[in-house]
């Protein structure tokens, strides 16, 4: 799956912002051969799935997000976009604190987070988790998958990444594939540059940057174990 992020690596995936005080002008650009990747990573979908998207009130970055949410629901039938609104009923038990957001629902009800515009890099951190939300089975290494499950308490893991960022996606998967393989974890995946306050909150200085239980973190890609381990680490803190 590693290809979809070198042809967006290569800028054939692009989305354009142009803010005015008169409000914004969106434009969603695809080439064939990314086109043909992400419709053959559709492919693979085997149940159906929900995604959730939370709007922010007069956010002009949520049209680009219905447009690549679109976008992705013409290249297959399995996929289904519910829009809510913050003070619906189904928003509020998600427990949500920040908008926009986008909620990913299949084989079950998991925490698997995205909060801001899903493009660049990031679109193929969306596109993968689609797949395997809808097989109920994330893509990871079985030692991996066997330490997961014995997860028994709430963890919450945040991690802050920007579009550019050649290995966020490393770190947002992970984090998204951990909350698909055990359901006690939610994992928030943030655009770092959208959320200006939040990331000076959390002294965000490079991406990625995660932390988790907001008493465990560290910065940069890094193999499962070590982000396990310090998993493990911030639920015995």
């Amino acid at each position: 799956m590693q290809r979809i992020y070198s042809l967006i690596g290569k800028g054939t995936f692009k989305c354009k912002s142009f803010i005015r005080k008169t409000g914004a002008l969106m434009s969603l650009r695809v080439d064939e051969e990314t086109l043909r990747s992400v419709r053959s990573l559709l492919s693979r979908m085997e149940g159906k799935v929900k995604l959730y998207f939370i709007p922010k009130e007069n956010a002009p970055q949520c049209e680009i997000i219905r447009k690549i949410l679109s976008f992705l629901t013409d290249l297959t039938s399995k996929l289904e976009v519910i829009e809510l609104s913050s003070s619906d009923l189904t928003a509020k038990e998600m427990d949500l604190d920040l908008a926009p957001a986008i909620v990913i629902h299949g084989k079950d009800r998991y925490n698997v987070r995205y909060f801001g515009v899903p493009g660049g890099y990031e679109f193929g951190v969306l596109v993968e988790d689609i797949v395997d939300a809808s097989i109920g089975k994330p893509s990871l290494p079985q030692s991996v998958l066997e330490s997961l499950v014995k997860i028994d308490s709430p963890v919450h893991i945040r991690v802050f990444v920007t579009p550019t960022c050649p290995y966020c996606p490393l770190a947002a998967r992970a984090a998204h594939a951990y909350a698909i393989a055990n359901t006690n974890i939610v994992a928030d995946v943030i655009e770092a540059m959208e959320f200006p306050e939040l990331a000076e909150r959390y002294n965000v200085q490079a991406v990625p940057k995660v932390i988790i239980n907001d008493d465990v973190e560290f910065e940069g890609a890094v193999p499962h174990d070590f982000f396990i381990e310090k998993i493990m680490e911030a639920i015995e803190d």
